[in-house]
């Protein structure tokens, strides 16, 4: 009777559990460490297999430890306050401990399958999440997204140097990708969650700085992401079908934020644009795999 009473339970924690990993947030950053390895070489199945796991637990232990960090204000917000913190399934401490054994263990086992240096850049990736992010900006600058958001950029150089043991020019680039990638992806979410931010005293750039002023810089991004996309062909790191897929991929996105800016009601194109620059990014990386494999 027991046994039977205790399953649910168990059942309920293994799955918050894995819900303070964030496992959708989590694909898309697998994407960016994974498929920079086939830019970069041809990688054992063994590497591959560490180096996701790795960077699973790493980017799983950074999002527990921010939401052991943001557990004060996680209750004020609808999309949050039924994480397991606010809503009481689970303790602050357990989450923490639970954030720092998935760090450490991913640490360990990319320095000992990889190298040190994928190790390094992975813990790089974690304690600007945590603590640049996390704990010094999102509160403080409606320049959070932007300056934390680098944390999210990480996961190329994790998966270049994983198979090179350096990081090159093209690991810099894709790093950059991510980089001006991010601020018109969040800001997106950010321009219909501003009710959400403004109950946590979060100062995103919606709140901060007005909506019009928020579009204008999520173009500015745009028009500098899109060339910056386009500009590995330029030295021969990829070759016509990444530039052709790219280029497409870029006009698609630019497109969108111009219909943000220009929309009398902005809810429906900037939803619209924030799940596609989601598609946007995994199909970016995944041409690049494809230009390889065709050369």
């Amino acid at each position: 009777m027991n046994a039977v009473a205790e399953t649910p339970a168990k059942k309920s924690f293994t799955r918050d559990l894995i819900a303070l990993t964030k496992p959708r947030i989590i694909s898309l950053l697998l994407v960016t460490t994974i498929a920079p390895m086939y830019v970069a070489g041809s990688p054992d199945w063994k590497l591959v297999l560490a180096v996701f796991v790795g960077g699973y637990l790493m980017a799983g232990g950074a999002n527990a430890v921010n939401m052991y960090m943001d557990r004060d204000i996680d209750d004020r917000m609808s999309r949050t306050r039924l994480r397991p913190i606010p809503s009481g399934r689970m303790r602050a401490e357990t989450v923490l401990a639970f954030g720092i054994l998935c760090a450490t263990t991913a640490t360990y086992l990319l320095a000992h399958v990889a190298n040190v240096l994928t190790a390094t850049l992975a813990l790089g990736g974690f304690y600007t999440y945590v603590f640049v992010y996390t704990r010094w900006l999102k509160r403080s600058s409606p320049q959070n997204i932007v300056i934390g958001g680098a944390a999210g950029a990480f996961p190329p150089l994790v998966g270049w140097a994983s198979v090179t043991g350096r990081v090159d020019l093209l690991a810099v680039y894709l790093f950059l990708i991510i980089f001006y990638w991010t601020p018109p992806h969040f800001w997106a979410l950010a321009l219909n969650k501003q009710r959400d931010y403004g109950r946590a005293g979060v100062p995103m750039a919606p709140l901060v700085w007005g909506e019009r002023e928020t579009m204008r810089n999520m173009l500015w991004y745009t028009l500098i992401l899109v060339p910056l996309t386009l500009l590995p062909v330029t030295f021969g790191a990829l070759g016509v079908p990444y530039f052709v897929m790219a280029l497409v991929l870029g006009l698609l996105l630019l497109r969108g934020v111009i219909r943000v800016m220009r929309a009398s009601e902005y809810a429906k194109p900037a939803w619209a644009v924030y799940k596609f620059s989601l598609l946007y990014l995994a199909l970016l990386f995944a041409a690049m795999v494809v230009d390889r494999a065709l050369a």
